[in-house]
Parts: structure tokens; C-alpha cells; sequence
């Protein structure tokens, strides 16, 4: 890498840390609420990503707009009490090598690391919390104050805060909505194979990594085409 300051920004769910079990339950519980059955598993965890405004609607868009957002309240209680009966850490677990792959890139002095996620601001501070990793991420972009994934607009912002161009910039995510964020705000994106949406969801990503011994490299890589 160059000595230039580079944006290596993080979705969360799916890429970080695995919060599939919580948010499989909390979404039936909500669907529970209204009298209706929740969606299967995997149609659950397609609208991971989005934020709760946007991905409810998706899955029942028959219901009248009152009724969908009762369903946003609804998964946000259900998740807060599914977590706090286990806590964060355990309730949403990083996946194998996260933690050292954040350690190893927050080491070297050109990067910084950002997070650009549809999780609301308390609980974005709740699983940083759970982790210990409130100091590890610069800048912070949550569902509360950005229109939802694709939207550029969580990574435009973390570009200004940061003070970096979209040329030296990253999207690492697992869903088809951060590769789309990203190629919509001009940034390079990597995606990884363990999240929620399938590989062949993720056509813009420029890397798709196995493992997050990979990163490094794939990052590497980037930084050298953009010499």
C-alpha cells in the first residue's frame, strides 16, 4: 500500500458478525404479532441489508402501510429482548478471523476503518459494545439517518468524515445492496461468500473472498490498480 489514507468500510450483518439466528426469530415474532406466518428462511435473510422501513414492506407487501410499520416496532422489540437474553457478542458472534483482520488493518496508519450498515444506531452501539470494538471504527453509518442500501448515501458520508476520495475507498459486504451502494458511490467493493446472499447475487464486487485471510490480499490488489 501507498502511504495515502484509505476507507475500508464494513457492513455488519452477514460480513462481521453472523446475526442470522436473532434476526430469523425476531422477524417471525413480528409476523407472529399480526397473525400471519413469517416468510421461510432464506427470503428472511434476502432483505438483510436494507433497512426495517424498506425490507418489511418487501415481505408483506399486502399489508396496509399502518400494519407494516407496526412490524418495524414489532422486530425491533423482539431483537432487543432476543439480545439482551444472551448479549450481543454471543447473540451475533463475529465470524472466524473478523476480529484479527480488523486488528491487522486498524494497525497500519493509511487506513481507516469505517462501518456502513441498515442497523439502527442503538444497536450498532450495543454489538460494538458487546465486542469491544467502540474505538476500532471511524466512522459510523447506521440505518437512522441515510435512506436505505443501495442508496449511496452511508458511503458518501463516511468518504467526507474521513476525508478520503471514492478512488481510495472499499465496500466490504455480502449482500447484492452493498455492491450495488457501492458501485453507485463510485467506491470498489469486495464481497464475501459467507453471508446472506449468494455469490452470484454479488456480480459487482471487483474481489469475492472465502475467508478473511483473503482480505489483505484482495485489498492489496485493489490499492495496486489504482496507482
Amino acid at each position: 500500500m501507498s502511504g495515502r489514507l484509505r476507507l475500508i468500510l464494513f457492513d455488519v450483518d452477514g460480513t462481521l458478525v453472523d446475526s442470522q439466528g436473532d434476526i430469523v426469530a425476531a422477524m417471525t415474532a413480528a409476523f407472529a404479532a399480526q397473525g400471519l406466518d413469517a416468510p421461510e428462511r432464506s427470503e428472511i435473510l434476502s432483505i438483510v441489508g436494507l433497512s426495517l422501513e424498506v425490507a418489511i414492506p418487501r415481505l408483506a407487501p399486502a399489508l396496509d402501510p399502518a400494519r407494516q410499520m407496526a412490524m418495524v416496532q414489532g422486530y425491533k422489540d423482539a431483537y432487543m429482548v432476543l439480545r439482551a437474553k444472551s448479549g450481543a457478542a454471543e447473540s451475533s458472534p463475529l465470524y472466524p478471523g473478523a476480529r484479527a483482520a480488523l486488528d491487522r488493518l486498524s494497525q497500519r496508519p493509511e487506513n481507516i476503518l469505517g462501518v456502513a450498515t441498515g442497523k439502527s444506531r442503538r444497536g450498532l452501539d450495543k454489538l460494538l459494545e458487546g465486542h469491544g470494538l467502540q474505538r476500532m471504527f471511524t466512522t459510523q453509518q447506521v440505518s437512522d439517518h441515510h435512506p436505505s442500501k443501495p442508496h449511496p448515501s452511508m458511503i458518501h458520508t463516511a468518504l467526507t468524515e474521513a476525508g478520503v476520495e471514492a478512488t481510495d475507498a472499499v465496500m466490504i459486504g455480502d449482500t447484492s445492496f452493498d455492491m450495488e451502494m457501492a458501485r453507485a458511490a463510485g467506491v470498489a467493493a469486495i464481497g464475501v461468500s459467507w453471508g446472506y446472499h449468494p455469490l452470484d447475487a454479488l456480480g459487482a464486487a471487483h474481489h469475492i473472498i472465502e475467508d478473511f485471510g483473503a482480505l489483505d490480499g484482495a485489498l492489496e490488489a485493489l490499492w495496486e490498480g489504482t496507482r
